[in-house]
């Protein structure tokens, strides 16, 4: 059994347990407000940006940060004994994925591995089409708009239904009938849990000979990935989606296809990716791969228990709720995540930061994009007949979570919404 999170408390509570719920806040009201002192239970249910890291993956890290140190180009023993624990790590994460080491190239993220991919992969292999859909992460979507503007790339954005599924029949007609094509679809999406079937995808690339880029930040670690079988030329990956640190990830290349490297400026990566690699980064990555690998079942099991747990819980407590795309299909869907969206009220604007103050990390939608006051670029291009008009919210969950945080969650969100449903 994995070790939970604790949650913290404020001991000095002198009043009853109050839901804190603030709808409007005015500078002059400000200083004559005193909120009640209140029980707090921390929960973070915003895995898809971020994961906890795995205090196992710590120790793994520590040594190449306090012991061995060396710089993995140098040639002394120092650098060596560095450069031995990175091809370590190289191949162990090959062999999660059935690639080969020399298949694995280190980068920062899964974002500047989209970019490598995508814009280098263009320019490669002289790409005239490229294929993706409105729903895809702003790194993939922005370097389609890249090798748009700089090499006269066509981009084609296939149609999706009301729950984010992309129209197979569609891409395969764009492949029979043009050539030099790019396509470039993630695993499942971050924001309302529905997935590609890359499987098919890539079945499709190989038989039109198009090239195959798929984005699996959200699915490595939680779902088995064998990029034989699936037949894709590239792949990238994050760390810190699967318990690893942040700032480190890597870019699949199939050994087939060659491309250049998006930073210049050294040798490393075998002249594919400049810069001193994150060696305590990449030792984490791959032992977080490998854990989730190897535990992945057990994990499964219980993130879906948790995250129907609350679907059923959210339906009971909060009259008028729905789920934005397949995120409430728990076989056949990213089984992290769960989109849902509340009955419209008074409480809107101020849902997240009534959720914050009570404890509760969740998100609005991905949370690169947080920050923007567009709203979400997915659940805009989701055609949902049903025209909701309330606020959605994103939670996801990881192996730490439980059912103690999703009642202690239910029960803030029911209070909240008790007395404006009732008016």
């Amino acid at each position: 059994m994995w070790q939970n999170t604790k949650n913290s408390v404020i001991n000095d509570c002198q009043s009853e347990i109050k839901t804190v719920i603030i709808t409007k806040i005015s500078i002059s009201s400000i200083k004559k407000v005193i909120l009640p002192k209140i029980v707090i239970m921390r929960v973070y249910l915003d895995n898809a940006a971020t994961t906890p890291l795995d205090p196992e993956v710590f120790e793994a890290m520590k040594p190449m940060l306090l012991e061995n140190f060396g710089n993995p180009s140098s040639i002394h023993s120092h650098g060596r004994q560095v450069r031995a624990a990175l091809e370590r790590a190289r191949k162990q994460i090959g062999e999660m994925i059935n690639a080969s080491p020399g298949e694995i190239f280190f980068t920062s993220g899964g974002t500047e591995a989209d970019n490598m991919a995508i814009r280098n992969g263009a320019k490669a292999y002289g790409i005239k089409h490229a294929v993706t859909t409105k729903l895809e992460h702003h790194a993939v979507l922005h370097s389609m708009d890249y090798i748009r503007d700089t090499y006269g790339v066509q981009i084609h954005y296939l149609d999706v239904d009301c729950d984010g599924n992309a129209d197979y029949d569609q891409l395969e007609n764009i492949l029979k009938t043009h050539d030099k094509v790019m396509v470039s679809m993630m695993h499942a999406n971050n924001e309302i849990a529905t997935k590609n079937d890359i499987e098919r995808i890539g079945a499709l690339c190989q038989e039109y000979d198009a090239i195959f880029h798929t984005d699996t930040v959200q699915t490595m670690g939680h779902f088995p990935i064998d990029v034989k079988k699936i037949g894709m030329c590239f792949l990238a990956g994050s760390a810190h989606k699967f318990h690893g640190p942040k700032g480190v990830g890597f870019i699949y290349v199939n050994n087939e296809r060659k491309i250049n490297p998006l930073i210049h400026g050294g040798s490393q990566e075998r002249l594919m990716r400049a810069g001193t690699e994150n060696v305590a980064g990449i030792i984490g990555m791959a032992k977080a791969l490998e854990m989730a690998c190897t535990e992945m079942e057990d994990h499964t099991n219980h993130v879906k228990e948790i995250k129907n747990y609350m679907m059923e819980q959210i339906k009971e407590k909060i009259p008028g709720v729905s789920f934005n795309g397949m995120s409430n299909h728990i076989d056949n869907s990213l089984y992290t995540v769960l989109s849902v969206n509340f009955p419209s009220t008074m409480l809107d604007e101020m849902l997240l930061f009534n959720l914050d103050i009570n404890g509760i990390s969740a998100s609005g939608g991905s949370a690169c994009t947080s920050g923007s006051s567009t709203g979400s670029h997915v659940l805009d291009g989701i055609n949902d007949p049903n025209e909701k008009k309330g606020p959605s919210i994103r939670f996801s969950f990881s192996k730490f979570n439980n059912k103690e945080e999703v009642d202690y969650v239910v029960s803030k969100l029911e209070e909240m919404y008790a007395p404006v449903l009732a008016s």
